[in-house]
């Protein structure tokens, strides 16, 4: 029996949208991790930056006026 050749299209379209749709979840669980890991990093970093500028006695960046204030 031989298939229509409408259904074959659809069937080979389909094909191909499951394969994107693998990729594509592939893609986003990838940037959600190396968004994660940024959002440490940034976190870690401003940590670091604060307690720096306690550790010089001065006020913390975020709170500085700029000299021509």
């Amino acid at each position: 029996m031989t298939d229509h050749p409408a259904v074959t299209r659809v069937e080979e379209r389909l094909t191909h949208l499951a394969r994107e749709h693998e990729e594509l979840s592939r893609t986003v669980a990838a940037q959600g991790a190396q968004i994660d890991r940024l959002t440490r990093s940034l976190t870690l970093l401003a940590t670091r930056l604060a307690e720096a500028g306690e550790a010089q006695g001065g006020a913390p960046a975020a709170d500085e006026k700029p000299p021509h204030w």
